[in-house]
């Protein structure tokens, strides 16, 4: 058998291997069936919100370090991708679409991200496609929605698109008894409509938002447990890169869920005694040159920290939640690295 490798997947010759003559006797001659294998690849079309909202200088930067801290994530996990763009959206090219949306629903700045398939901007072959991706999910009395979005000059606009494609839906399964419900349906259809271009999907996995994680100041946070985690978490949201002080009880914290936001973040160990992990956050912060401190801590607290890290800001974001808003907040960060 001999193998063929190239960029859209490889050719494989079933049989005996051919001989290096141009024009080999008949008897020598290729005969066995001829297999074609392709390696499947997936678009995932990516959303951010707040980074489309600053200065063209400021959104540039941001959006470029967006793009690392992709592709950083695809890289530590070993999985090829790439990336490429226009306003308010990127586009990544895997060859896993289950891993490829886990990992970018880790990457802060992303609001949204959908498994999409890519046709022309041509009425017609929109509605011809999302009729065939939609035949094996509708089902009978599904009550379902078009979203439908453009961007760009066309002679229709969303809602006319969104309204002829809805009809074509009821059209094509007529037998089945679909029904509109914008409010609460079933199932939901997708069309983005981005110059000549135009992105299908049925549905929408949210991200953590927020900004790129690089882009503010760099901090140190102690995790001893859940509210230290969400702390630390809500300080990278906002871009800063945030070394780790994991107390015992914060270890799973740090590796179950903030290093899969940051793997590339620096981590210290260290023990229960504030006075221990005292000493082990001025380390840390001395070393990568902190701008702040992230404790959880109470109001009351306050003065006694400050005293300790009085040179660098003290930040405490989860001061003002209950225990019970902790917990809540926290199951949700969880759901973006399960």
């Amino acid at each position: 058998m001999v193998s063929r490798n190239g960029p859209q997947g490889s050719t494989e010759l079933d049989g005996r291997e051919p001989d290096d003559t141009i024009d080999p006797p008949a008897e020598k001659r290729f005969s066995g069936p001829l297999v074609l294998t392709f390696a499947m690849v997936a678009l995932l079309l990516v959303r951010y919100g707040e980074l489309a909202l600053k200065s063209a200088p400021v959104r540039r930067e941001f959006e470029s370090t967006l793009r690392r801290n992709l592709l950083d994530q695809f890289l530590r996990a070993g999985v090829s991708a790439r990336i490429r763009s226009d306003r308010g959206h990127f586009y990544v090219v895997t060859d896993d679409e289950t891993v490829g949306t886990k990992l970018v629903r880790r990457v802060f700045g992303v609001t949204s991200v959908s498994a999409v398939t890519e046709v022309e901007s041509d009425p017609s072959v929109i509605r011809d496609r999302l009729l065939e991706l939609a035949g094996s999910r509708v089902r009978a009395g599904m009550r379902f929605a078009v979203r439908a979005r453009r961007t760009g000059q066309h002679p229709f606009t969303s809602q006319q698109l969104a309204g002829d494609l809805g009809g074509a839906v009821l059209e094509r399964f007529s037998g089945l008894g679909l029904t509109v419900d914008l409010e609460r349906p079933e199932l939901e259809l997708f069309v983005e409509v981005r110059g000549p271009r135009t992105y299908l999907s049925f549905d929408r996995v949210a991200g953590p938002g927020g900004l790129p994680l690089g882009v503010a100041g760099k901090l140190v946070a102690v995790v001893d447990g859940t509210r230290g985690a969400l702390g630390a978490f809500f300080m990278m949201k906002r871009g800063c890169r945030v070394g780790l002080v994991s107390l015992p009880d914060g270890e799973s914290y740090v590796r179950e869920a903030l290093m899969r936001f940051d793997p590339g973040a620096r981590v210290a160990p260290a023990p229960s005694a504030v006075d221990a992990w005292g000493a082990a956050v001025t380390t840390m912060a001395d070393e990568i040159h902190a701008d702040g401190v992230v404790l959880p801590i109470t109001v009351e607290e306050y003065p006694r920290f400050l005293s300790t890290w009085g040179d660098r800001v003290l930040f405490s974001p989860t001061v003002g939640l209950t225990d019970e808003e902790v917990e809540a907040r926290w199951k949700a960060v969880v759901e973006l690295v399960s």
